[in-house]
């Protein structure tokens, strides 16, 4: 097995655990999303960019990003359902601070636009 490639990340975690509210820690399972799985997460779904994109930016093939994000998102979901606490940390990463894409480059449209018949969509 050949050793991980870093990936590139915008930065360290600014918060590094979740749990459910009233439930000490201690009497939790816990799960961990990896650094490069919260920033997958961010760049596909907060920044709205394609996986080639965020690929991309993370430096990995779009393959392996789609993987990363599945895997996220899995975590994310399971922790969630059933109440696990989620620790962020951990994996193959190289922090490059600032990385921008510019405005707009690589993100999905959302709304906003003239539909095929030129209606202006208002959701």
């Amino acid at each position: 097995m050949r050793p991980e490639k870093p990936r590139r990340i915008r930065g360290p975690a600014r918060i590094t655990r979740f749990k459910p509210q009233g439930i000490p820690l201690a009497d939790l399972d816990e799960l961990v999303l990896p650094l490069d799985g919260l920033e997958a997460l961010r760049l596909a779904d907060m920044e709205g960019l394609y996986h080639d994109a965020a690929a991309t930016a993370m430096g990995v093939s779009r393959a392996t990003f789609g993987r990363i994000l599945a895997t996220a998102r899995h975590t994310l979901a399971t922790a969630v359902v059933e109440g696990h606490a989620l620790r962020i940390e951990g994996g193959a990463v190289e922090h490059v601070p600032g990385q921008d894409l510019g405005p707009h480059r690589g993100k999905r449209r959302r709304g906003g636009g003239r539909g095929r018949h030129g209606y202006q969509n208002n959701h």
